[in-house]
């Protein structure tokens, strides 16, 4: 799993503005921090984890138990440190990883190599030729004293997160005469998810791709179509559904080019997953394990994650969305197969966390395998991204092709 954002941030030309007499300066306004170096000392008694920093940040940290894991969150930032910086750790810290979490706020998560307190955290002021930096110094501690400190960080959260959670959501309004398609680019932030042969970053190819598909379905005028993420942040596997759900989608589409082990060969070829209770084969349920995984790498806090609701109006709900799921399946693959390179039995199916909306028809589309480096070539390559999504976009229109013509066929109002 690769460790850095993994994609630079876009670089804006900025002049003064002369507005009623006054000069105003754009820069000032979109300017961030930046972090230009970063380590970790110490020992198994004691750590020390340092920031080199350009101007003062107040950092929040807080725990996480299951594994154990510390996560510092940040005002966004600018990383500018070497993207594999946090691979390997020191003392208590086994690894650590960066990135974009949400919008204005950047994180950093370290595994850790067993419980530990926060001993003191503290800001040096830039003095001569040296940087500004962040401290924060951890203390071997015991699993009572790291559960504890688990149980205060949550009770510290503050009214402003809650608030920043909510106007993260989707409020675009719906034409209710169009089917309402959600592509969910995987991963993100702080989460690269896999990693190809020659250092490809799934989240940088999910991302392009789900722009380019959405562009084409676009084009044809007859859908809405919003995306999960058009930036690169984090986006929970909860908030996903949740996204799907409150844009009352008709087809949620998650995009993936992931890296796994098949056997003794390595898998190669596109591959279309809905959601199932048993996972149809080995390759399946060690996918969705892994895909399952992105909230711990991202140091999501399962918490306060809702129950799963037994009712006989939802079952019989996810048994419709589910049938729906399968069909779209099926079709996607069919357009598939004479577009692209598919692998052995194309159609599979797991429990992956993302496709668990009770109302709305999900896939996972699996582009390709990034731990195959010929995949990696095509995933790379702009004219094969375009059979795809041209492949994509027939089979959604093959699928709504009979609401289509229904609503064509209504005398308007």
């Amino acid at each position: 799993m690769g460790r850095a954002l993994g994609v630079a941030c876009a670089v804006f030309a900025v002049g003064a503005i002369a507005l009623a007499g006054q000069t105003v300066t754009v820069a000032a306004e979109t300017a961030k921090p930046v972090i230009t170096g970063a380590r970790v000392a110490g020992d198994g008694e004691r750590t020390r984890f340092v920031l080199d920093v350009d101007t003062q940040i107040e950092p929040a940290i807080s725990g996480l138990a299951a594994p154990y894991r510390l996560i510092i969150d940040l005002p966004e930032v600018s990383f500018e440190i070497p993207d594999d910086a946090g691979e390997t750790g020191r003392g208590l810290v086994a690894d650590w990883r960066f990135g974009l979490f949400a919008r204005g706020k950047s994180r950093i998560v370290m595994d850790l190599t067993g419980p530990v307190t926060v001993d003191k955290t503290f800001f040096l002021p830039a003095v001569d030729d040296q940087p500004a930096r962040l401290v924060v110094d951890l203390v071997k501690s015991t699993p009572e004293g790291f559960a504890a400190f688990v149980e205060s960080s949550r009770a510290r959260k503050s009214a402003d997160e809650k608030k920043a959670a909510k106007t993260d959501k989707l409020r675009t309004p719906v034409d209710s005469n169009k089917p309402v398609i959600v592509l969910d680019p995987g991963h993100g932030g702080i989460d690269d998810g896999a990693t190809g042969v020659d250092g490809t970053l799934e989240k940088a190819i999910v991302l392009e791709f789900a722009k380019l598909l959405k562009a084409k379905l676009d084009e044809s005028g007859l859908y809405t179509v919003h995306l999960t993420r058009d930036d690169d942040r984090f986006i929970p596997l909860g908030r996903r559904v949740d996204i799907g759900h409150e844009l009352a989608a008709d087809l949620f589409v998650s995009i993936h080019a992931d890296s796994v082990r098949w056997g003794r060969k390595l898998a190669r070829g596109s591959t279309v997953y809905t959601l199932s209770d048993k996972a149809s084969d080995q390759l399946a349920e060690n996918l969705a394990e892994s895909e399952n995984m992105s909230d711990v790498i991202a140091g999501v806090d399962l918490h306060d994650e809702p129950e799963e609701v037994t009712d006989i109006l939802l079952d019989l709900a996810r048994r419709e969305t589910r049938t729906f799921s399968v069909y779209f399946a099926k079709t996607l693959v069919s357009e598939l197969k004479t577009a692209v390179r598919l692998i052995n039995n194309p159609h599979r199916s797991a429990g992956f966390r993302v496709l668990k909306a009770h109302d709305v028809p999900s896939v996972l589309l699996e582009l390709g395998y990034l731990s195959n480096e010929h995949d990696e070539k095509l995933l790379v390559s702009a004219e094969w991204r375009e059979r795809m999504a041209l492949a994509v976009s027939e089979a959604i229109h093959g699928f709504f092709r009979p609401r289509l013509a229904r609503q064509q066929e209504m005398p308007s109002q």
